[in-house]
């Protein structure tokens, strides 16, 4: 069905747009008033009460790697904006949508979610957690699940085994953290120096400053490592694992135009049936059923986010600027007034 709009009710909403790809967010990303979107059969529109920034951000607002582009756009994006973390309350549903109700809070991911409104896919969201504020729980979609998949599901990370966790005090980082820690492993995380006290604050049983010691060396060897970073070298981190050790790659360097780091990654799967051990990575997918894993992680007090900082949706800019930097503990999150 199509979304009806109250007697004087604005039929526009405040919006951040992309019009092209750049990778300077100041030149990129502005608001403007835009049509509020209305909803088809099996959607669920959302009144979006918070949004969030991640890795994933940048690459559609610059639409780099060009390996993104034949979903992105080829010339220019598609989706009015690069936005897909969203936590608020559903304002209408489509027809043939069950569980979900005008008034419900959820979470979950969406297209062009920085904005008053978003359409949503029912197998996409989940109920909110009720401990947790809407910017707080707008964080966690892409970045838990992402964390979840790669702890879990790929790393496979079980009781006593030792797990090493690059990139740990970024948005996947500070939940793979947490993660590891609830399922009973020995975590050793990885960060610079200011954000040391962060890591060990979320349950890592050892830290090491990358940029004061190499976090390679050393007799250790893991039964897991979960490369968030992507900085090192696949024989480096092949050479820290044990001999039936597991390495799950979840980011890589974002320099290059064409791979932008997936050649990694590719490499890692190649090499993998010839070492004795699991090199691997993984495309992260979106769906309810991890969304109510978090939930149960959430509401036994496993699982938090970290929010460094809150922005409003009129900062967008300058909250991926501050992503780029490099200055975030955790994640940013964008926040949107309530009607």
């Amino acid at each position: 069905m199509s979304e009806s709009i109250a007697a004087g009710e604005s039929t526009t909403m405040a919006a951040v747009v992309q019009e092209h790809y750049g990778a300077e967010p100041e030149g990129v990303l502005r608001t403007a008033r835009l049509p509020r979107p209305g909803i088809g059969p099996g959607q669920v529109l959302v009144r979006v009460r918070a949004s969030s920034v991640d890795r994933g951000t940048w690459h559609l607002m610059a639409g780099l790697p060009y390996a993104v582009r034949p979903v992105s756009g080829l010339r220019r994006p598609k989706l009015p904006n690069p936005g897909r973390n969203l936590a608020g309350v559903v304002e209408a549903v489509g027809s043939g949508v069950t569980g979900f109700a005008p008034g419900d809070e959820v979470y979950g991911t969406a297209v062009s979610a920085f904005a008053e409104y978003a359409t949503a896919r029912p197998d996409r969201i989940a109920p909110k957690p009720t401990g947790l504020t809407f910017e707080e729980a707008a964080t966690v979609p892409v970045s838990a699940l992402t964390a979840l998949q790669a702890v879990r599901d790929k790393g496979k990370v079980r009781e006593g085994q030792q797990v090493l966790i690059t990139g740990a005090a970024g948005g996947v980082g500070t939940f793979a953290v947490q993660l590891a820690h609830a399922f009973d492993a020995q975590v050793t995380a990885v960060a610079s120096t200011p954000k040391l006290d962060a890591v060990r604050a979320l349950g890592a049983d050892r830290v090491i400053d990358y940029t004061r010691e190499d976090f390679l060396a050393g007799p250790r060897r893991y039964d897991v490592i979960i490369d968030i970073a992507g900085n090192r070298g696949l024989r480096d981190l092949r050479r820290a694992l044990t001999p039936r050790g597991r390495l799950v790659i979840t980011g890589g360097e974002t320099s290059g135009r064409w791979l932008g780091g997936t050649d990694r990654q590719l490499r890692a799967q190649m090499l993998s049936p010839f070492t004795g051990r699991h090199l691997g990575t993984f495309l992260s997918s979106e769906h309810a059923d991890g969304l109510h894993d978090l939930n149960a992680l959430i509401d036994a007090g496993a699982l938090s986010p970290v929010v460094d900082r809150v922005y409003a949706l009129a900062e967008t800019a300058a909250a991926v600027r501050r992503l780029l930097d490099g200055h975030v503990t955790g994640k940013l999150a964008l926040t949107l007034p309530a009607e």
